[in-house]
């Protein structure tokens, strides 16, 4: 039998949340989902995530959270990431950072590894991910799917780690841009792969900004403090299933917007 996954692109902000909770449900009358996964680091006011926000999101039907570059922006985060298996942030922070890299998890009687990396093009200087992911796959021997969100901005970087853990992995998808691509495919080797799965939060925003915000930022290049966007949401995200085997035979995205 499949195993099939939904995808969340990166929730921002409460507009994200209120999206998610009301198309997750949507999507489950729709279609058959064993396991959900979604990026949460922009979950808590469009920067980081709260224990209290963290469980909101659980409540509504998400199995993990993954993180990336905003994962400590809420000092909250401490009194929880240590314990709470469920929220997974980038493997490739140095050795000692809080919090686990990666969490395995036991899905209609199968044993599904979730990985966070994050890129280091235009971002952080972490550990490299390509050779951080070498690692962890010789300490993922007892599972039959390996799922990873590799939250990076350059989609050189996405791409070439899409071909590097071809055959290796069951999915590779992209977070952090907040806008979707349309290069979802599956490899020769049977990973599928998507460059960025997009966001969940507001429409009418640069990439979950307000736009005014924005605009002053670019018009007059002083500092600005930017703020989650309200109004209608979009819930972008990806639908993947995958075979016996660990491979994958569909990727499909999907797109709700708030009144369509």
């Amino acid at each position: 039998m499949a195993l099939n996954i939904l995808i969340l692109g990166d929730i921002v902000g409460r507009v994200g949340r209120r999206g998610v909770k009301e198309v997750i449900p949507r999507i489950l009358e729709k279609h058959m989902v064993d396991f959900i996964i979604a990026n949460g680091e922009n979950a808590a006011g469009g920067n980081g995530l709260t224990p209290e926000i963290a469980q909101e999101l659980f409540a509504a039907g998400i199995n993990v959270l993954t993180m990336g570059n905003h994962t400590w922006d809420k000092k909250e985060i401490f009194t929880i990431i240590n314990d709470e298996a469920r929220i997974i942030r980038p493997a490739n922070y140095p050795p000692g950072t809080p919090g686990q890299g990666y969490g395995i998890f036991r899905v209609n009687g199968k044993n599904v590894a979730v990985v966070n990396l994050m890129g280091r093009v235009f971002m952080a200087e972490l550990d490299c991910p390509f050779r951080k992911m070498d690692e962890i796959l010789l300490e993922l021997q007892d599972v039959d799917y390996i799922i990873v969100d590799f939250h990076a901005e350059a989609t050189s970087e996405k791409i070439a780690l899409g071909w590097y853990l071809d055959g290796r992995v069951s999915l590779v998808f992209g977070t952090h841009t907040h806008v979707p691509t349309a290069d979802e495919r599956i490899l020769p080797g049977g990973t599928a792969y998507i460059t960025d799965v997009g966001m969940s939060g507001p429409l009418n925003s640069v990439i979950g900004v307000k736009t005014n915000l924005v605009l002053q930022k670019f018009l007059t290049q002083m500092p600005q403090r930017f703020e989650s966007a309200s109004g209608p949401y979009i819930v972008s995200g990806i639908l993947v299933s995958l075979t016996e085997d660990g491979k994958a035979e569909n990727i499909t995205r999907i797109q709700y917007i708030e009144g369509e």
